[in-house]
């Protein structure tokens, strides 16, 4: 096969990947939904809670990134989201009280 045709063949972007990443690409494309990666994302923010918990500034992007996917995976209007959001920021802060950094601000920053 020439190559302009092999690299239709593996999408658009295959010359950006790793040889790895292309060997991964086909099993990527078979996943439905993006369930996966809220279970990725969740379970890199316990990580980092874990491993940095000072890096509120860190957790509370990926808590914003996470409010974003769930909206989106359960259609939540956008009130809905914001409630999440401040919620799940008042957590966060309340975190950075109790061990003595502070108030970080919204979730949506």
């Amino acid at each position: 096969m020439p190559r302009d045709e092999a690299r239709r063949a593996e999408g658009f972007y295959a010359a950006a990947l790793t040889e790895a990443e292309r060997l991964r690409l086909p099993e990527a494309r078979e996943v439905d939904g993006f369930d996966e990666e809220l279970a990725l994302l969740r379970t890199r923010l316990f990580t980092a809670a874990q491993e940095q918990p000072q890096r509120l500034d860190l957790l509370l992007r990926g808590v914003g990134m996470l409010v974003r996917m769930v909206a989106v995976r359960y259609r939540m209007s956008a009130q809905s989201q914001d409630d999440l959001a401040e919620s799940l920021a008042g957590v966060i802060n309340s975190i950075g009280a109790a061990v003595g950094l502070g108030d970080f601000g919204e979730a949506s920053e």
